[in-house]
Protein backbone atom coordinates (compact mmCIF):
# COMPACT_ATOMS: atom_id res chain seq x y z
CA UNK A 1 0.00 0.00 0.00
CA UNK A 2 1.40 3.23 -1.05
CA UNK A 3 1.61 6.16 1.40
CA UNK A 4 1.80 9.80 1.34
CA UNK A 5 5.55 9.57 2.01
CA UNK A 6 6.12 8.30 -1.54
CA UNK A 7 6.21 11.21 -3.01
CA UNK A 8 7.66 13.25 -1.69
CA UNK A 9 11.31 11.92 -1.31
CA UNK A 10 13.77 14.27 -2.66
CA UNK A 11 15.57 13.27 -5.90
CA UNK A 12 18.67 12.60 -4.36
CA UNK A 13 17.14 9.75 -2.64
CA UNK A 14 16.65 7.67 -5.89
CA UNK A 15 20.90 7.49 -6.03
CA UNK A 16 20.58 5.87 -2.46
CA UNK A 17 21.51 2.54 -1.86
CA UNK A 18 21.37 0.21 1.30
CA UNK A 19 25.34 -0.82 2.25
CA UNK A 20 25.49 -3.99 0.37
CA UNK A 21 28.62 -5.36 3.30
CA UNK A 22 25.45 -4.18 6.27
CA UNK A 23 22.99 -5.83 4.47
CA UNK A 24 25.51 -8.86 4.28
CA UNK A 25 25.83 -8.41 8.03
CA UNK A 26 22.29 -9.09 8.52
CA UNK A 27 22.99 -12.62 7.48
CA UNK A 28 25.99 -13.52 9.76
CA UNK A 29 23.86 -12.76 12.70
CA UNK A 30 23.74 -16.71 13.18
CA UNK A 31 26.56 -17.92 15.77
CA UNK A 32 27.22 -20.43 13.66
CA UNK A 33 28.78 -18.53 10.91
CA UNK A 34 31.81 -17.25 10.41
CA UNK A 35 31.81 -13.95 9.28
CA UNK A 36 34.90 -12.54 7.23
CA UNK A 37 32.72 -9.76 6.05
CA UNK A 38 32.85 -6.98 8.50
CA UNK A 39 35.57 -4.66 8.59
CA UNK A 40 35.25 -5.17 12.39
CA UNK A 41 38.47 -3.85 14.25
CA UNK A 42 39.24 -6.80 16.91
CA UNK A 43 37.20 -6.37 20.46
CA UNK A 44 40.22 -8.11 22.60
CA UNK A 45 42.38 -4.42 21.48
CA UNK A 46 39.92 -2.56 23.08
CA UNK A 47 41.16 -0.43 26.05
CA UNK A 48 38.18 -1.05 28.04
CA UNK A 49 40.18 -0.33 31.37
CA UNK A 50 41.75 2.85 30.17
CA UNK A 51 38.13 4.38 29.22
CA UNK A 52 36.74 3.45 32.34
CA UNK A 53 39.20 5.72 34.25
CA UNK A 54 39.07 8.32 31.70
CA UNK A 55 34.59 8.46 31.59
CA UNK A 56 35.16 8.72 35.59
CA UNK A 57 38.44 11.57 34.98
CA UNK A 58 36.17 13.48 32.78
CA UNK A 59 33.39 13.33 34.58
CA UNK A 60 35.25 14.25 38.03
CA UNK A 61 36.94 17.13 36.71
CA UNK A 62 35.30 18.45 33.88
CA UNK A 63 31.18 17.20 34.30
CA UNK A 64 29.91 20.75 32.69
CA UNK A 65 31.68 21.36 29.75
CA UNK A 66 32.00 16.97 28.98
CA UNK A 67 27.91 17.20 28.55
CA UNK A 68 27.12 20.51 27.57
CA UNK A 69 27.16 21.77 23.80
CA UNK A 70 30.53 22.06 22.20
CA UNK A 71 32.15 24.24 19.17
CA UNK A 72 31.48 22.58 16.01
CA UNK A 73 35.72 22.38 15.47
CA UNK A 74 35.83 20.40 18.52
CA UNK A 75 37.45 19.91 21.21
CA UNK A 76 40.90 22.35 21.41
CA UNK A 77 43.22 20.10 23.39
CA UNK A 78 41.91 16.58 21.46
CA UNK A 79 43.03 18.48 17.77
CA UNK A 80 46.18 20.02 19.69
CA UNK A 81 46.83 16.06 20.04
CA UNK A 82 46.21 15.25 16.72
CA UNK A 83 48.00 18.06 15.52
CA UNK A 84 51.57 17.19 17.43
CA UNK A 85 50.99 12.95 16.11
CA UNK A 86 50.30 14.50 12.68
CA UNK A 87 54.04 16.37 12.65
CA UNK A 88 55.47 12.90 13.47
CA UNK A 89 54.35 11.49 10.38
CA UNK A 90 55.43 14.84 8.89
CA UNK A 91 51.97 16.85 8.53
CA UNK A 92 52.58 20.12 9.66
CA UNK A 93 49.43 21.24 10.98
CA UNK A 94 47.95 23.56 13.95
CA UNK A 95 44.57 22.92 15.12
CA UNK A 96 42.86 25.36 12.99
CA UNK A 97 43.52 23.02 10.13
CA UNK A 98 41.81 20.10 11.91
CA UNK A 99 38.42 19.49 12.48
CA UNK A 100 36.65 16.73 14.22
CA UNK A 101 33.78 14.64 12.65
CA UNK A 102 31.38 11.85 13.94
CA UNK A 103 33.53 9.53 12.18
CA UNK A 104 34.96 9.38 8.86
CA UNK A 105 32.17 8.41 7.12
CA UNK A 106 30.81 12.07 8.41
CA UNK A 107 33.87 13.75 6.69
CA UNK A 108 33.00 12.05 3.52
CA UNK A 109 28.97 13.27 3.77
CA UNK A 110 30.47 16.84 3.84
CA UNK A 111 32.70 16.30 1.40
CA UNK A 112 29.66 15.21 -0.90
CA UNK A 113 27.97 18.82 0.71
CA UNK A 114 30.66 20.96 0.05
CA UNK A 115 31.96 19.89 -3.68
CA UNK A 116 29.55 17.77 -5.10
CA UNK A 117 27.20 18.74 -7.56
CA UNK A 118 24.91 16.07 -9.23
CA UNK A 119 27.42 15.28 -12.51
CA UNK A 120 30.45 15.84 -11.02
CA UNK A 121 32.82 13.49 -11.62
CA UNK A 122 35.31 11.86 -9.42
CA UNK A 123 38.22 9.61 -9.97
CA UNK A 124 38.55 6.76 -7.71
CA UNK A 125 40.48 3.63 -7.12
CA UNK A 126 38.65 0.63 -8.39
CA UNK A 127 38.22 -1.41 -6.60
CA UNK A 128 37.09 1.42 -4.10
CA UNK A 129 35.74 2.41 -0.53
CA UNK A 130 32.23 1.43 -0.81
CA UNK A 131 31.12 3.80 1.86
CA UNK A 132 32.48 6.56 -0.01
CA UNK A 133 30.87 5.57 -3.18
CA UNK A 134 27.53 5.96 -0.81
CA UNK A 135 27.96 9.27 0.43
CA UNK A 136 28.77 10.30 -2.35
CA UNK A 137 26.13 8.82 -4.64
CA UNK A 138 23.51 10.73 -3.02
CA UNK A 139 25.04 13.94 -4.14
CA UNK A 140 24.66 12.64 -7.89
CA UNK A 141 28.55 11.90 -8.27
CA UNK A 142 29.99 10.59 -11.40
CA UNK A 143 33.00 8.33 -11.25
CA UNK A 144 36.07 8.04 -13.36
CA UNK A 145 37.63 4.96 -12.23
CA UNK A 146 41.30 4.08 -12.32
CA UNK A 147 42.50 0.30 -12.40
CA UNK A 148 45.03 -0.62 -9.30
CA UNK A 149 48.26 -3.43 -9.55
CA UNK A 150 50.46 -4.69 -6.67
CA UNK A 151 51.53 -0.75 -6.23
CA UNK A 152 48.53 0.73 -6.02
CA UNK A 153 46.73 3.42 -8.51
CA UNK A 154 47.88 2.85 -11.62
CA UNK A 155 48.51 6.55 -12.14
CA UNK A 156 50.28 6.03 -15.40
CA UNK A 157 45.99 5.95 -16.06
CA UNK A 158 45.64 9.08 -14.51
CA UNK A 159 46.47 12.17 -16.83
CA UNK A 160 44.20 10.85 -19.24
CA UNK A 161 41.22 10.36 -16.23
CA UNK A 162 42.42 14.15 -15.34
CA UNK A 163 41.57 15.26 -18.76
CA UNK A 164 37.99 14.09 -18.71
CA UNK A 165 37.67 17.06 -15.64
CA UNK A 166 37.09 15.41 -12.10
CA UNK A 167 35.97 18.00 -9.10
CA UNK A 168 38.91 16.01 -6.87
CA UNK A 169 40.59 12.74 -6.81
CA UNK A 170 39.59 10.19 -4.03
CA UNK A 171 42.61 7.64 -2.84
CA UNK A 172 42.99 5.20 0.45
CA UNK A 173 46.72 4.76 -0.36
CA UNK A 174 47.41 2.56 2.89
CA UNK A 175 45.70 -0.91 2.95
CA UNK A 176 43.59 -0.23 0.78
CA UNK A 177 39.76 -0.81 1.58
CA UNK A 178 38.80 -2.89 -0.07
CA UNK A 179 42.31 -4.35 -1.58
CA UNK A 180 44.58 -4.59 1.22
CA UNK A 181 47.26 -2.85 -1.30
CA UNK A 182 49.26 -0.31 -0.74
CA UNK A 183 50.22 3.20 -2.91
CA UNK A 184 54.05 2.75 -3.87
CA UNK A 185 56.37 6.33 -2.91
CA UNK A 186 56.78 6.76 -6.74
CA UNK A 187 52.73 6.81 -7.34
CA UNK A 188 52.29 8.81 -4.68
CA UNK A 189 54.86 11.81 -6.21
CA UNK A 190 53.86 10.76 -9.62
CA UNK A 191 50.05 11.77 -8.23
CA UNK A 192 50.86 14.56 -6.55
CA UNK A 193 52.36 16.10 -9.55
CA UNK A 194 49.47 15.11 -11.72
CA UNK A 195 47.06 16.50 -9.49
CA UNK A 196 49.03 19.61 -9.28
CA UNK A 197 49.40 19.94 -12.85
CA UNK A 198 45.80 20.11 -13.51
CA UNK A 199 44.70 21.64 -11.01
CA UNK A 200 42.76 18.62 -9.36
CA UNK A 201 42.51 18.38 -5.37
CA UNK A 202 42.95 14.97 -3.54
CA UNK A 203 40.84 13.40 -0.89
CA UNK A 204 43.25 11.02 1.02
CA UNK A 205 41.28 8.68 3.25
CA UNK A 206 43.79 7.24 5.69
CA UNK A 207 42.07 5.02 8.55
CA UNK A 208 44.68 1.94 8.95
CA UNK A 209 47.96 3.84 8.29
CA UNK A 210 49.55 3.44 11.28
CA UNK A 211 48.66 -0.23 11.47
CA UNK A 212 51.16 -1.31 9.53
CA UNK A 213 53.15 -4.45 10.80
CA UNK A 214 55.39 -5.28 7.76
CA UNK A 215 57.33 -3.27 5.36
CA UNK A 216 58.63 0.48 5.71
CA UNK A 217 56.42 3.15 6.13
CA UNK A 218 55.26 5.97 3.42
CA UNK A 219 54.55 9.57 3.75
CA UNK A 220 50.72 10.16 3.76
CA UNK A 221 49.94 11.93 0.56
CA UNK A 222 49.37 15.48 2.55
CA UNK A 223 53.11 15.23 3.22
CA UNK A 224 54.09 14.22 -0.30
CA UNK A 225 51.93 17.24 -1.47
CA UNK A 226 53.47 19.67 1.20
CA UNK A 227 57.47 18.47 -0.13
CA UNK A 228 56.02 18.98 -3.64
CA UNK A 229 55.18 22.47 -2.56
CA UNK A 230 57.79 23.21 -0.63
CA UNK A 231 55.97 24.65 1.96
CA UNK A 232 57.00 25.27 6.18
CA UNK A 233 55.58 25.94 8.97
CA UNK A 234 52.69 24.43 10.25
CA UNK A 235 49.87 26.33 8.62
CA UNK A 236 48.55 23.28 5.75
CA UNK A 237 47.45 25.35 3.08
CA UNK A 238 47.84 22.25 0.26
CA UNK A 239 46.28 20.45 -2.47
CA UNK A 240 45.00 17.72 0.04
CA UNK A 241 42.16 16.99 2.60
CA UNK A 242 43.71 14.42 4.69
CA UNK A 243 41.23 12.01 6.81
CA UNK A 244 41.71 9.32 10.26
CA UNK A 245 40.06 8.03 12.59
CA UNK A 246 40.33 6.76 16.05
CA UNK A 247 37.83 4.03 14.84
CA UNK A 248 40.49 1.45 14.29
CA UNK A 249 43.05 2.74 16.93
CA UNK A 250 40.78 2.86 20.18
CA UNK A 251 37.54 1.97 19.49
CA UNK A 252 34.57 2.75 16.34
CA UNK A 253 31.24 3.04 18.51
CA UNK A 254 33.03 6.53 19.81
CA UNK A 255 32.61 7.87 16.25
CA UNK A 256 35.88 10.46 16.39
CA UNK A 257 37.73 11.20 13.43
CA UNK A 258 39.28 14.28 12.08
CA UNK A 259 39.87 15.91 8.88
CA UNK A 260 43.07 17.97 7.66
CA UNK A 261 43.15 20.60 5.26
CA UNK A 262 44.01 24.58 4.19
CA UNK A 263 41.88 26.86 7.00
CA UNK A 264 39.38 27.83 4.58
CA UNK A 265 38.40 24.51 4.09
CA UNK A 266 37.65 23.80 7.06
CA UNK A 267 35.52 26.45 7.80
CA UNK A 268 33.49 26.16 4.93
CA UNK A 269 33.52 22.04 6.29
CA UNK A 270 32.70 23.51 10.15
CA UNK A 271 29.48 25.26 8.18
CA UNK A 272 28.45 22.04 6.40
CA UNK A 273 28.78 20.05 10.28
CA UNK A 274 26.59 22.72 11.72
CA UNK A 275 23.64 21.42 9.61
CA UNK A 276 24.37 17.87 10.45
CA UNK A 277 24.66 17.63 13.87
CA UNK A 278 25.99 21.15 15.25
CA UNK A 279 29.13 19.32 16.99
CA UNK A 280 30.50 15.66 17.46
CA UNK A 281 30.18 14.57 21.25
CA UNK A 282 31.61 16.38 23.68
CA UNK A 283 31.96 13.58 26.48
CA UNK A 284 33.44 10.85 23.50
CA UNK A 285 35.93 13.64 22.62
CA UNK A 286 37.18 14.20 25.83
CA UNK A 287 37.64 10.91 26.75
CA UNK A 288 39.53 9.74 23.58
CA UNK A 289 41.92 12.87 24.62
CA UNK A 290 42.14 11.31 28.17
CA UNK A 291 43.12 7.95 26.76
CA UNK A 292 45.37 9.01 24.06
CA UNK A 293 46.90 11.71 25.43
CA UNK A 294 51.10 10.82 27.32
CA UNK A 295 51.64 8.71 24.30
CA UNK A 296 49.19 5.85 25.12
CA UNK A 297 48.66 5.41 21.57
CA UNK A 298 51.83 4.45 20.86
CA UNK A 299 51.70 1.49 23.14
CA UNK A 300 48.38 0.50 22.04
CA UNK A 301 48.77 0.23 18.64
CA UNK A 302 52.10 -1.99 18.81
CA UNK A 303 49.13 -4.09 20.67
CA UNK A 304 47.15 -3.83 17.60
CA UNK A 305 49.90 -4.58 15.14
CA UNK A 306 51.01 -7.61 16.50
CA UNK A 307 47.28 -8.80 16.83
CA UNK A 308 45.86 -7.75 13.68
CA UNK A 309 49.54 -9.23 11.89
CA UNK A 310 48.95 -12.58 14.08
CA UNK A 311 45.37 -12.97 11.96
CA UNK A 312 46.48 -11.93 8.68
CA UNK A 313 49.37 -14.99 8.80
CA UNK A 314 46.90 -17.01 10.26
CA UNK A 315 44.73 -16.22 6.94
CA UNK A 316 47.14 -16.28 4.53
CA UNK A 317 48.90 -19.82 5.67
CA UNK A 318 45.51 -21.02 5.04
CA UNK A 319 44.30 -19.70 2.28
CA UNK A 320 48.13 -21.46 0.96
CA UNK A 321 46.94 -24.81 2.04
CA UNK A 322 43.42 -24.95 1.59
CA UNK A 323 42.06 -23.02 -1.53
CA UNK A 324 42.43 -24.32 -5.19
CA UNK A 325 45.62 -23.22 -6.95
CA UNK A 326 43.84 -21.27 -9.08
CA UNK A 327 42.46 -18.72 -7.03
CA UNK A 328 44.44 -15.72 -5.84
CA UNK A 329 44.71 -12.82 -3.31
CA UNK A 330 46.51 -9.57 -2.44
CA UNK A 331 49.35 -9.70 0.76
CA UNK A 332 48.61 -6.77 2.66
CA UNK A 333 51.09 -5.43 4.59
CA UNK A 334 48.70 -4.02 7.74
CA UNK A 335 45.07 -2.94 7.92
CA UNK A 336 42.32 -5.43 8.05
CA UNK A 337 41.63 -6.80 4.63
CA UNK A 338 42.84 -8.81 1.89
CA UNK A 339 41.24 -8.82 -1.74
CA UNK A 340 40.65 -12.40 -3.31
CA UNK A 341 40.17 -13.22 -7.14
CA UNK A 342 38.45 -15.93 -8.62
CA UNK A 343 38.98 -17.29 -11.77
CA UNK A 344 36.78 -15.80 -14.69
CA UNK A 345 33.26 -17.11 -15.11
CA UNK A 346 32.74 -17.41 -11.00
CA UNK A 347 30.67 -14.58 -10.01
CA UNK A 348 31.17 -14.30 -5.70
CA UNK A 349 28.15 -12.88 -5.14
CA UNK A 350 26.11 -15.54 -6.22
CA UNK A 351 28.54 -17.99 -4.73
CA UNK A 352 27.67 -15.96 -1.75
CA UNK A 353 24.77 -18.25 -0.73
CA UNK A 354 26.67 -21.31 -0.73
CA UNK A 355 28.98 -19.82 1.54
CA UNK A 356 26.35 -18.71 3.74
CA UNK A 357 25.11 -22.43 3.91
CA UNK A 358 28.34 -23.70 4.50
CA UNK A 359 28.34 -21.16 7.63
CA UNK A 360 31.19 -18.85 5.72
CA UNK A 361 29.67 -15.39 4.78
CA UNK A 362 32.52 -12.08 2.89
CA UNK A 363 31.69 -9.27 0.76
CA UNK A 364 31.53 -10.40 -2.79
CA UNK A 365 34.17 -7.47 -4.71
CA UNK A 366 31.53 -6.14 -7.43
CA UNK A 367 30.33 -3.31 -5.11
CA UNK A 368 33.27 -1.81 -4.55
CA UNK A 369 33.78 -1.31 -8.54
CA UNK A 370 31.77 2.05 -9.68
CA UNK A 371 32.26 1.16 -12.90
CA UNK A 372 30.78 -2.39 -12.88
CA UNK A 373 33.00 -5.76 -13.06
CA UNK A 374 34.51 -7.02 -10.20
CA UNK A 375 31.89 -10.12 -9.68
CA UNK A 376 35.11 -12.56 -10.03
CA UNK A 377 36.27 -11.17 -6.15
CA UNK A 378 36.05 -10.93 -2.59
CA UNK A 379 36.53 -9.04 0.19
CA UNK A 380 37.47 -10.80 3.07
CA UNK A 381 38.31 -9.67 6.68
CA UNK A 382 41.03 -10.89 9.15
CA UNK A 383 41.44 -8.38 12.04
CA UNK A 384 38.01 -9.21 13.65
CA UNK A 385 38.28 -13.23 14.52
CA UNK A 386 40.86 -14.96 16.04
CA UNK A 387 42.98 -17.63 14.17
CA UNK A 388 41.14 -20.49 14.86
CA UNK A 389 38.27 -19.32 13.57
CA UNK A 390 39.87 -17.83 10.80
CA UNK A 391 41.33 -21.32 10.02
CA UNK A 392 37.96 -22.92 10.01
CA UNK A 393 35.97 -20.25 8.40
CA UNK A 394 38.77 -20.65 5.26
CA UNK A 395 38.46 -24.17 5.29
CA UNK A 396 34.91 -23.66 4.92
CA UNK A 397 35.36 -21.46 2.18
CA UNK A 398 38.12 -23.06 0.60
CA UNK A 399 35.83 -26.49 0.29
CA UNK A 400 33.19 -24.59 -1.51
CA UNK A 401 35.49 -23.04 -4.23
CA UNK A 402 36.68 -26.44 -4.57
CA UNK A 403 33.16 -27.72 -5.41
CA UNK A 404 32.65 -24.44 -7.80
CA UNK A 405 35.98 -25.24 -9.65
CA UNK A 406 36.73 -28.99 -9.96
CA UNK A 407 32.93 -30.69 -9.42
CA UNK A 408 31.21 -28.65 -12.13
Amino acid sequence: METPWEYRYAYRTQAMKSSAIREILKLTQQPEIISLAGGLPAPKVFPVKEFQEAAYKVLEENPERALQYGTTEGYLPLREMIAERSARFGLNVNPANISITSGSQQALDLIGRLFVNRGDRIIVETPSYLGALQAWDAYGAEYIPIPMDEEGMITSELEKALRKGAKFIYVLPNFQNPSGVTLSLKRRQELVKLADQYGTPIIEDDPYGQIRFEGEHLPPVAVVDSQFRGETGNNYDGNVIYLSTFSKLLAPGLRIAWAIGPESVMRRMVQAKQGADLHTSSFNQMAVYEVGKNNFLDKHVEIIRATYKERRDAMLEAMDELFPPEVKWTHPEGGMFLFVTLPKGLDAAVLLEKAVKKSVAYVPGGVFHPDGGGENTMRLNFSFSDPDTIREGIARLGQMLKEEIYVK
